[in-house]
């Protein structure tokens, strides 16, 4: 069999590679929107896999950022359009900033300069806060977003964990190790016998809240209690 992971482009080289060799995927995407699967309750072929369906959890991540963040007027959304976790993403930001009061400005990101362009940008037009859309593209660019963020002294919400452990303000996401666990399940269950068209595609549903005071601090910021209670990790 073959462990497809580390996001859609992997899965679908796998996909396209054999039609008869078991396929387990990680996927942020929705499975079905993007293609893997035509069915998550019988995925149907060779592939079956775990997705955590990033998307759904950004209306979640804008409203943490409300929380330790008042009176947002104006929030920048920053995404990667060549990613297909983004997949309705948008739309439910923009939905979710309407419900609020909040002016959402949508900015595109392909490369480190953008990064830099797009927070100078928010700077400018004195944007609030920044949060940072999904996708490995900026989980392995999460330097630059954090010198960037402390530089024009924007608070900035992430997805990933390790933005924040790096010296990031926040972040609310799945947990990769979770997910990687569930993926771990299903290709056991596959290795036993299993046939992956009769394998619903599992859910990966642990999600984690990281907020770093000391950055907190030097916004300005003063975590409310209840968030700090609600997180997983607090970092002095």
């Amino acid at each position: 069999m073959i462990a497809a992971v580390g996001g859609n482009s992997s899965a679908f080289a796998a996909k396209a590679a054999t039609e008869d060799i078991p396929i387990v995927f990680t996927s942020g995407a929705d499975p079905i929107k993007v293609g893997l699967v035509t069915s998550l309750n019988r995925p149907g072929g060779n592939v079956t896999g775990v997705s955590w369906f990033g998307s759904e959890s950004l209306p979640k991540r804008m409203g943490i950022l409300g929380e330790l963040v008042p009176n947002i007027k104006l929030a920048v959304l920053l995404v990667n359009p060549n990613m297909p976790e983004l997949a309705g993403g948008p739309e439910a930001a923009q939905q979710t900033a309407h419900a609020r009061g909040w002016q959402l400005q949508i900015v595109e990101a392909r490369s480190a300069s953008d990064i830099d362009a797009a927070f100078a940008n928010a700077k400018r037009q004195r944007a609030d806060a920044i949060i940072v859309g999904p996708g490995p593209f900026f989980r392995i660019r999460r330097a630059e977003l954090i010198a960037q963020a402390a530089r024009q002294a924007i608070p900035a919400i992430y997805v990933n964990r390790e933005t924040v452990t790096g010296g990031g303000l926040i972040s609310y996401g799945n947990s990769i190790p979770d997910a990687y666990r569930r993926a771990g399940l299903q290709t056991g269950r596959i290795l036993r016998g299993a046939k992956p068209n009769d394998l619903p595609v599992d859910r990966a549903i642990k999600f984690e809240l990281v907020i770093n005071l000391k950055t907190a601090k030097a916004l300005g910021l003063e975590v409310p209690p209840q968030l700090l209670a609600r997180a997983d990790e607090v970092i002095e």
